[in-house]
């Protein structure tokens, strides 16, 4: 569990509600239903009409990472390259085939089997990178979700904001819907605004610290199967994925 993601999103709502106590406002006058389902409802149009629904459903699962972030496994990861470069250079690549049953990483598994196959190593490496550079585009297809709903929030926002002052003008002669129709103007942009700034667009960037992660380390594992698959030292492969941790 990210503990920094949930405390951040508690810390910048707490504020928001702190801050409006404080001006001696209720919390009650925040909570509009009709400003909510219009910035809300309306996001997830705009967002699902630019998106299209397989990126759409990719990007709400990738939100989960942010609060439940994967371990940092380049350490480990690292460790057991090394394993696999000092069978392979005692015994040859066929040798480690006894470890593709344990590899759960498809990315992983690939880079092996391709080791165990004999492919040429600069064939290996270009099919690896190019398999890199399709997931990195899928899932920054998936990030875009998150930041498209902080582009278009404040502006539905705004929309949620005209359309309350058009109910005001429309009861002008009855005072006493006049209040309801200025909270749902100004609480549509607060809503609009407040996920943008302090949701939509702090999980997006979130999301792109961790593919930023990811793929350094599918980097690092290209460097140390193309290394393998040269029969190079496994101190120099070490170096290698040494300097892609830097």
């Amino acid at each position: 569990m990210d503990w920094a993601s949930l405390a951040g999103i508690a810390l910048a709502l707490g504020g928001l509600l702190a801050g409006q106590l404080l001006e001696g406002g209720h919390l009650s006058s925040l909570l509009q239903p009709a400003a909510f389902i219009i910035v809300g409802i309306g996001t997830v149009g705009a967002v699902l009409l630019q998106s299209g629904m397989p990126d759409f459903l990719r990007g709400v699962r990738l939100a989960k990472s942010v609060f439940v972030s994967p371990p940092d496994t380049s350490v480990a990861l690292e460790q057991q390259v090394l394993t696999w470069s000092g069978q392979a250079r005692r015994e040859g690549l066929l040798s480690l085939e006894r470890y593709l049953e344990g590899v759960k990483d498809s990315f992983r598994a690939k880079g092996l089997r391709m080791l165990i196959d004999g492919i040429d190593p600069f064939k290996l490496k270009d099919i690896l990178e190019t398999d890199l550079d399709s997931y990195e585009r899928h899932q920054r297809q998936a990030i875009k979700v998150w930041e498209a709903a902080g582009g278009y929030a404040p502006t539905i926002g705004i929309i949620g904001a005209v359309l309350g002052l058009i109910h005001v003008m429309e009861n002008l002669a009855n005072p006493a819907q006049l209040g309801s129709g200025i909270a749902v103007a100004f609480v549509a942009t607060i809503y609009g605004v407040g996920l943008a700034n302090l949701v939509f667009l702090p999980i997006a960037n979130k999301l792109k610290s961790l593919l930023a992660r990811e793929v350094a380390q599918r980097e690092m594992l290209i460097a140390a199967f193309f290394g393998i698959a040269l029969g190079d030292n496994p101190r120099v492969i070490e170096e290698r994925m040494s300097a892609h941790r830097r």
